[in-house]
């Protein structure tokens, strides 16, 4: 089945930079996750990697940010305020991640959000030779190059993953 590119946010960001990109379109399933888009496409989900949105406390005030996770890891929010030399962090609510970023939650990309937010990538999602992140729409995904997250985005690296 034919799908046109949808011209998200997060296309015209990668189109503007003249990144390379597949476009992968499967049949969004309200949480079905990394998991079901996985088998969607027939890939490993250690490959579909999440863009997550957290907020950090910081003397009462909350600031967020996107951490890129492998689908079949979870973020150890211990490590990453160990990391980022803070108190704590905790997942950004539903109404958080589209006032930050612009996108729905299942949608969400660390291209093009509305507003610019720190990214940190865990560190072996670098060592991938491709992998397929959200393009700002549920049931959307690109194939990518990981370098992109770094090169584009000024992404951290950190190891805070979990199983």
């Amino acid at each position: 089945m034919a799908h046109d590119i949808p011209v998200t946010q997060a296309v015209r960001v990668l189109r503007a930079a003249a990144v390379v990109f597949q476009a992968r379109f499967y049949d969004y399933v309200e949480h079905g996750g990394t998991r079901g888009a996985a088998e969607a496409l027939g890939v490993d989900e250690h490959a579909v990697v999440k863009t997550l949105v957290f907020e950090t406390e910081e003397s009462g005030k909350r600031k967020p940010l996107i951490v890129v996770m492998h689908g079949d890891r979870e973020v150890s929010t211990k490590e990453l305020a160990r990391f980022l030399g803070v108190k704590a962090v905790v997942p950004a609510s539903p109404a958080a991640v589209e006032k930050h970023t612009g996108y729905v939650p299942g949608g969400v990309s660390p291209f093009g959000t509305r507003s610019k937010l720190p990214v940190y990538v865990e560190e072996t999602v670098l060592a991938l030779g491709r992998v397929y992140i959200n393009g700002g729409k549920r049931g959307f995904l690109v194939e990518i190059g990981p370098a992109v997250l770094i090169s584009l985005l000024g992404a951290t690296p950190v190891q805070v993953a979990v199983r």
